[in-house]
């Protein structure tokens, strides 16, 4: 960040937040390179419209940039399938508009644009080519590995279109109603991190797809409730405890023809967690995860007969984590990830026999997660791999690189004091590198193989003409410290103060997730909610607890078969802590949480009452059994092997004991955590004769998106602070 300061400084207003342009700037999306490199590609954002993206490329050479497929222009405006609405609620895109992903033709003079359901192929010169015109939208587009195809899935079938003749093929015909081919089903997509259903074949010679049956899920109906009436979803949900979709893999070539199943077992209730060829399309990599989460077999399969053989498993006696952290290699030997020591590393797996490639008590970042990527990739020329982790400092993402034949210490090649996530090239010649920290929103660079910073890409300064410069005056640094757990477990907090005045106590706002697979507290910028707080007089704190991840297994494994405990305990400790700070005024302490931060909200008042002024509990999961199979049995198992074990993770058992201010919000069209999880937990609440507030949002779903609903969220809020007394500067 500059260390100019603007010569008039403006007040950070709540509606400013939401409005255009980003406060932080920028917000590039899907960077990637040219598969000769000459060119960065990504999908930004607007000025005028913040969730609205265009397709960009930059000039690697030069940094001269065009905007590639102009969405408003090109786009047909039409209304997108509810398939395709909920595959991007499972990507956490539900409320962009226009791009939201591309795809490079292997010859790299094009690239595959979904937009508004259709397809289209865009030319470096800014032209466009329509692929499809059709009143369904087709989903899960991609361009076979040597250019001679595009595929896509259109009415729960797959079709391929030879891009030489235009000529558009179905390659299977059975799918309609609870059967389909080609597609991720919901639980991989919201829980694996797995979002699709079919995989080229070097050479474009055959193709692995997908094959799901849904017949055997629950049928629900879910009242999407919006402004101006109620729509009756019939949705198949698998409730934990629940069946699952039966999900099948199938091989056959690129015309539909010569279709073999392959062989996953004789135990049909899995889940199909990764699917990779290898490098010379001989054999197809299947990670077959079981029911129970407990064991992950890596399986090779025979793309011509579907035979199938064990390579290794890995096993856990909490459960295996799924990752990306997988590259079969042209020698035939395998890149593994693993935390069989406690911590995420990299092995090297070679006829049968395992190299570790890295030790110690740190870990590559748990990919998956937005704010984490692992293993970015493999120079197998230089016989290197590169990686991110946080070896030095479990509060920063950096990259790393270690020779994998002749393994070393791992050399970084990013800079101290950042948080780093980073993508590569396939040949791993050059890396895209975003950053940022706690005075830097996103940067995206271009750097070679030794971390060489050779181009900016979005260089994002605060100075002058930046969104976030007329505040830069305002701007609070973020402090940083530890505290102690029961187990002795060392906890990471954040923390922002307003200036703070000898003798005065402040109010604190305490955010939190607490959940698994998120690491709020790190070196990197933060939502600039956190300094509006901070500007209207709020210390704001984090601390990440507990069964949060990149702390090893002992740190995370203390959730299992015990959510609401270790991490409900982390929370209250440090709000006693807090309460000992001569600036803070303990009497004034604001709970905060989304998701499974808004179940926290609720333990938290149950577990500690008196202990906070007030808490606000946003789309809470109140009731496990309501929520997905892979996600809830993977921590608590199934409901009927042990019933108390989700009556006491739940919110409800306890909720009479609540007895501090308590704000519930929740979205009327939420399908990830349904609206029954909230609407339980009132009508105990009022059964019981528990005064409480609560906001819903008509049409809304998990993230409550928009302009004009995100301000009114943190009115509420801020209204309900202010009539409990705890709202500072009132």
């Amino acid at each position: 960040m500059t260390s100019l300061s603007p010569l008039s400084a403006q007040p950070l207003t709540l509606e400013r937040l939401f409005e255009s342009p980003s406060l932080s700037g920028p917000a590039p999306r899907a960077l990637k390179l040219s598969p000769d490199g000459r060119l960065a590609t990504l999908l930004r954002n607007r000025d005028n419209d913040r969730d609205r993206y265009d397709l960009w490329a930059i000039d690697t050479r030069t940094g001269a940039e065009h905007m590639l497929v102009d969405s408003a222009r090109v786009g047909s405006g039409a209304a997108l399938s509810e398939e395709e609405k909920g595959r991007r609620e499972r990507l956490r895109i539900g409320a962009l508009k226009g791009i939201t992903a591309y795809d490079w033709a292997p010859d790299g003079k094009s690239l595959l644009v979904p937009l508004d359901g259709d397809l289209y192929l865009a030319s470096l010169d800014g032209s466009t080519r329509r692929l499809t015109d059709t009143p369904q939208t087709e989903i899960e587009p991609h361009v076979a590995p040597a250019g001679h195809y595009v595929s896509f899935v259109r009415d729960k079938n797959l079709f391929a279109i030879d891009l030489a003749t235009g000529q558009e093929r179905q390659l299977t015909t059975d799918g309609g109603g609870a059967l389909s081919w080609g597609t991720a089903e919901f639980v991989a997509s919201e829980e694996l991190n797995r979002f699709t259903g079919h995989w080229w074949a070097p050479g474009d010679r055959r193709l692995a797809v997908q094959r799901t049956d849904e017949s055997g899920v629950k049928q629900v109906a879910r009242a999407a409730i919006g402004a101006e009436g109620t729509t009756v979803v019939e949705q198949r949900y698998p409730a934990a405890g629940t069946p699952n979709a039966h999900v099948e893999l199938w091989l056959m070539d690129p015309d539909g023809s010569h279709k073999v199943k392959a062989d996953l077992g004789a135990d049909p209730d899995f889940y199909l967690a990764r699917v990779d060829w290898a490098p010379d399309g001989k054999a197809v990599y299947v990670q077959r995860l079981a029911r129970d989460n407990k064991r992950l077999d890596m399986l090779r399969v025979d793309p011509a007969t579907g035979a199938s053989t064990i390579l290794f498993s890995e096993t856990s006696r909490t459960w295996v984590p799924v990752h990306d952290d997988f590259r079969p290699l042209k020698d035939g030997s395998l890149i593994w990830g693993s935390d069989r020591t406690g911590y995420m590393h990299l092995y090297r797996w070679a006829a049968g026999r395992w190299t570790q490639l890295t030790h110690g008590d740190w870990q590559l970042e748990a990919n998956g997660q937005s704010n984490s990527t692992g293993l970015i990739g493999v120079d197998e020329a230089h016989h290197r791999l590169f990686f991110t982790a946080n070896k030095d400092d479990v509060l920063e993402s950096q990259v790393y690189t270690i020779d994998y034949l002749h393994p070393a210490e791992p050399r970084r090649l990013t800079e101290r004091g950042w948080w780093n996530t980073a993508s590569m090239d396939n040949s791993a010649t050059h890396l895209l590198v975003a950053r940022s920290n706690p005075n830097q929103p996103a940067q995206t660079y271009l750097a070679d193989a030794t971390g060489k910073r050779l181009r900016w890409i979005s260089e994002n300064a605060v100075v002058a003409g930046h969104p976030y410069y007329p505040y830069l005056a305002q701007h609070r640094p973020a402090r940083f410290g530890t505290l102690k757990a029961a187990d002795g477990s060392t906890l990471y907090w954040r923390m922002l103060t307003p200036p703070l005045e000898v003798g005065k106590r402040y109010p604190v706002f305490m955010m939190h997730y607490g959940g698994p697979g998120s690491q709020t507290v790190t070196r990197g910028w933060e939502n600039p909610l956190s300094q509006y707080l901070a500007g209207q007089g709020f210390v704001v704190f984090e601390v990440d607890n507990r069964g949060s991840p990149n702390r090893g297994r002992a740190f995370e494994d203390q959730i299992y078969h015990a959510m609401g405990t270790v991490e409900v305990e982390d929370q209250v400790a440090a709000a006693s802590w807090l309460k000992t700070q001569p600036f803070v005024d303990g009497a004034k302490i604001a709970t905060y949480g989304w998701s499974y931060g808004g179940y926290m909200t609720l333990k938290l008042l149950e577990k500690a009452p008196g202990t906070f002024a007030a808490g606000i509990a946003g789309a809470p999961v109140t009731k496990w059994e309501l929520y997905d199979t892979a996600y809830t049995e993977r921590y608590l198992g199934k409901p009927q092997d042990d019933p108390q074990v989700y009556a006491k993770s739940g919110a409800l058992q306890d909720a009479l004991s609540i007895r501090d201010p308590l704000l519930s919000i929740h979205g009327m069209a939420d399908d990830n955590v349904v609206l029954e999880n909230s609407t339980a937990l009132w009508a105990k609440l009022q059964e019981g004769k528990k005064p409480f507030e609560m906001m819903a949002y008509p049409g809304k779903t998990h993230g409550v998106s928009g302009e004009g609903a995100q301000t009114h969220v943190w009115l509420t809020i801020r209204g309900f602070l202010q009539r409990r007394g705890i709202w500072p500067n009132q």
